[in-house]
């Protein structure tokens, strides 16, 4: 299978500010964010990229312009990487959200968290692991198992999918830090994922690219290679 790069949106308008943005529109990049986005050319320069697909919201197309022009690619826009459905807690600031009840559950209990008028955290990580998983396997039939795509979206759906990847039960999932813009990297295989990186925010990336041999299924007796 191909190899995946998580990308999570670069900070935003309502990163700075502290809110609840979830799938409010016009919410793009502050300026640290735009410059974030502009670096991401040169982190990703020794990373042959076969695909792009982003969640549809601002912040993310924002993110993805600048790889995006400087590869000739076009994203590919999937509904269900999209952020969490917060319902009734979207465009709230979060000091605000600290004594509701339902705060303590996301943070201790996070599988049973349901947003009021909004969705479930569980159903979050089935959508979105359903089409990494979906969008993975095409992109491994069209350009090969040594594939790498990129996948840009949103903190607790990144998240999501890396809890699953470790297979770690959701409920753990708050122990997974993923700062803005930063780069988490997991091969799916027909045995199990691996994860290569999680929350990279700097460096070279080019480890990351698979030989070009198919990648095994197996994991490294030992746990690394070499001496």
């Amino acid at each position: 299978m191909a190899t995946v790069i998580l990308l999570r949106h670069a900070r935003s308008t309502a990163n700075g500010s502290g809110v609840l943005a979830g799938r409010s529109l016009g919410v793009g990049l502050d300026e640290r964010g735009r410059a974030q986005a502009e670096a991401l050319v040169g982190r990703l320069k020794d990373v042959p990229v076969s695909a792009v697909v982003s969640s549809p919201l601002q912040r993310c197309e924002e993110t993805l312009a600048p790889l995006l022009a400087d590869r000739s690619l076009v994203a590919v826009a999937e509904p269900d990487l999209s952020e969490v459905d917060y319902g009734a807690w979207t465009g709230k600031a979060l000091k605000d959200l600290y004594d509701e009840p339902l705060w303590k559950v996301v943070q201790q209990h996070p599988s049973a968290a349901v947003f009021p008028d909004g969705e479930g955290l569980a159903q979050v990580q089935a959508r979105a692991v359903a089409a990494v998983r979906a969008h993975d396997a095409r992109i491994s039939q069209e350009h090969g198992p040594g594939a790498v795509w990129v996948l840009c979206s949103h903190g607790d759906v990144i998240k999501a999918v890396l809890a699953d990847a470790l297979g770690v039960h959701l409920d753990g999932f708050q122990r997974i830090v993923v700062d803005p813009c930063s780069i988490s990297v997991v091969q799916y295989t027909p045995t199990r994922p691996f994860v290569l990186r999680s929350n990279d925010n700097g460096g070279d990336l080019s480890g990351v690219v698979p030989p070009k041999e198919a990648p095994s299924s197996d994991a490294t007796v030992g746990g690394a290679t070499g001496t």
